[in-house]
């Protein structure tokens, strides 16, 4: 990733925190508690005409592996 990819992404980061600012929070509150074998996580998609798509994902010892491996690249 070159210089200008990683300010076009810090400036839309910048601007995703400001437009929702409870984000970051549960990101770090995540971090803090660690996602752990077992884990369920859960996501749900409401579209503006209120149809919803969701589904979930018990994380295994692989996921946690890939967590890592994505967490350590540079």
């Amino acid at each position: 990733m070159n210089i200008q990819d990683v300010m076009k992404m810090s400036a839309a980061w910048t601007t995703f925190t400001q437009n929702h600012p409870k984000f970051p929070a549960f990101l770090q509150a995540v971090r803090n508690v660690g996602i752990k074998e077992g884990s369920i996580i859960a996501v749900s998609i409401t579209d503006p005409d209120g149809r919803v798509i969701d589904t979930n994902v018990k994380i295994s010892a692989s996921d946690l592996e890939l967590f890592e491996s994505l967490k350590n690249m540079q």
